[in-house]
């Protein structure tokens, strides 16, 4: 229920509109309507740790942080950087990326699976050769299965450490298994299913992980130049820190991003959370939006 007076009400349900514009695209509240809506089975019921982690505003600095992680496979990155347009559409590419997550993850079966097809198919179309003479090719499991566990693990540490209600361990790994059902729809053939088989599968990888040129270049892109207004610059550059201290020590090496520990500590950690509890403020469900049956918080996990 909204209980702040009606001016601060209207400020908030302003900034909380133009952030889901953004996140979501021009189509988002029918988008939304549509996923939360339609009756049907879900994949996931309410109580399912997913619908937390994706419905939290960590999911902000967690969908950063995977990006730069994910960066660091070779292939994955010369497949971004030669089919996504990500610099070219770079709202779009995230109104995309939302759209998905909040299909898969609170929409109908039905819907969630033919979300999966339709990624799949795009997947199936996106190949080439790296500028080293290796070729790629999205659809590759090994490769779709690095792209899962990069974004499951920086998810749920985002969440952990940013959340409104962090998991408890068996929450933890309810989260990685709710994700398995995701990435076996998508092609991934063996995901893993707890913190402990995430881990493991993490390090399986670290051999084959390196920070290219194209990787440096996009994590001065999205840490640097974010295609962001002004006004937007100091609140996003405290996500986008607490994006890069959520990375393992090795991979901002790879990156060449600075580390500094006390810093993390005493500012990185704190605004982090400041700016996270702020969108969590803004995209919080107002009270004509829950009479009207909008439950649930208007993020990047949970906004179409």
């Amino acid at each position: 229920m909204n209980l702040l007076p009606s001016g601060a009400s209207t400020v908030r349900d302003r900034i909380g509109a133009a952030i889901f514009t953004r996140v979501a695209g021009p189509d988002g509240p029918r988008n939304r309507a549509r996923i939360h809506g339609t009756p049907g089975p879900r994949w996931f019921g309410p109580d399912r740790p997913v619908r937390r982690v994706h419905g939290d505003a960590s999911m902000f600095i967690g969908g950063l942080s995977a990006l730069l992680l994910q960066s660091l496979h070779p292939l994955a990155m010369a497949a971004v950087a030669a089919h996504s347009g990500f610099r070219g559409d770079p709202w779009g590419r995230l109104q995309r990326t939302s759209t998905f997550l909040a299909v898969t993850t609170y929409g109908t079966a039905d819907s969630a699976r033919a979300a999966c097809e339709r990624v799949s198919a795009v997947h199936g179309t996106v190949r080439g050769t790296t500028p080293d003479g290796l070729p790629y090719a999205a659809s590759d499991p090994h490769l779709l299965c690095w792209v899962h566990v990069a974004e499951v693990d920086t998810f749920l540490r985002a969440h952990q450490a940013y959340g409104a209600h962090p998991l408890d361990d068996e929450g933890c790994d309810g989260y990685v298994a709710d994700m398995a059902r995701i990435a076996r729809e998508l092609g991934v053939p063996d995901p893993p299913t707890d913190r402990t088989g995430l881990t493991e599968r993490l390090a399986a990888y670290r051999g084959e992980l390196r920070a290219t040129a194209e990787a440096r270049s996009t994590a001065r892109y999205l840490l640097l130049n974010p295609p962001v207004p002004l006004v937007a610059r100091l609140p996003y550059g405290a996500l986008a820190a607490g994006a890069v201290s959520l990375l393992p020590d090795w991979a901002s090496r790879e990156l060449r991003l600075p580390r500094l520990p006390v810093a993390e500590d005493l500012c990185v950690r704190p605004l982090g959370t400041a700016v996270t509890a702020g969108l969590r403020w803004a995209l919080s469900p107002t009270r004509a939006a829950v009479a009207a049956g909008e439950t649930g918080s208007q993020v990047a996990g949970d906004t179409p």
